[in-house]
């Protein structure tokens, strides 16, 4: 066997594994059937669940505690469903907060497919439920987890909030996936690159960054860089032992209560 005809093939080997992951690429990046996160508990607090109109019904939870308390509008990642976040649920509803957390298209049961451009129609399809309910955008905190921080962010950019908090937030998808695909042309391939270093500083909300600095999944640099870009006033929660998902105890929940007590 030649050494031109194995190089031929491994170059047609090549590109048909790029064909694969072109195609299949969505189904790699969003995982609505995933519990990749802490067991399921049950909700401490009464929640009303809704549906929020926009391509298709979209499945959300509504906590109204007071109506005086600045509403947290949650975006969360890439894999599971609502349940998987009532532990965090639990501890921000001891907050002075009200909360909407929305699921996008294809999670928790709701009809479509996820895509980014999707992804940001339902945060605004999210936003303009709050607005319609008479809490406008001064009175709304966007929390991003994950994948969601980069929906809080592209949501930010267009307007003017009470705060954004950001949970494990990464630069953008393409850098994110040399991380995992390094000898693919990644920014060739993705349909859906989540731009996030691109946007931050068109964001004048004030900013709270929490990340593990033990991140496995998202690079902890990534969420320095983002700080590092953002507009003041910006805060940081960088947690030396936490992993990607940063643990909720107490001193992250007195970061968050201290960033929101900082709000006007």
């Amino acid at each position: 066997m030649s050494v031109g005809y194995i190089f031929l093939s491994l170059i047609l080997i090549y590109f048909i594994i790029l064909t694969v992951i072109y195609f299949a690429q969505r189904s790699l990046m969003y995982h609505p059937s995933e519990n990749n996160f802490l067991d399921e508990n049950k909700l401490n607090h009464k929640i009303k669940e809704i549906k929020i109109s926009s391509d298709n019904e979209l499945t959300s939870w509504y906590f109204k505690k007071n109506e005086n308390f600045k509403t947290l509008l949650f975006f969360h990642g890439n894999a599971g469903n609502l349940e998987n976040r009532i532990y965090k649920l639990n501890d921000l509803s001891k907050l002075n907060l009200n909360y909407l957390i929305v699921a996008y298209r294809g999670f928790s049961g709701n009809e479509g497919i996820p895509t980014e451009l999707g992804i940001y129609k339902d945060a605004r399809a999210a936003k303009y439920w709050l607005n319609l309910n008479n809490i406008s955008d001064k009175n709304i905190i966007l929390y991003g987890e994950s994948l969601g921080t980069a929906v809080a962010i592209d949501l930010a950019k267009d307007h003017k909030f009470a705060g954004v908090i950001l949970e494990s937030p990464f630069t953008s998808m393409i850098k994110l996936s040399k991380k995992y695909y390094p000898w693919a042309p990644t920014g060739l391939l993705l349909k859906d690159k989540y731009e996030t270093d691109k946007k931050i500083k068109k964001v004048f909300s004030p900013i709270l960054i929490l990340h593990g600095r033990e991140d496995k999944i998202v690079p902890f640099e990534m969420g320095q860089e983002l700080f590092k870009k953002a507009n003041n006033p910006k805060y940081n929660y960088f947690i030396d032992n936490d992993d990607h998902m940063v643990d909720f105890n107490e001193e992250l929940i007195n970061s968050i209560r201290s960033f929101i007590l900082s709000l006007k």
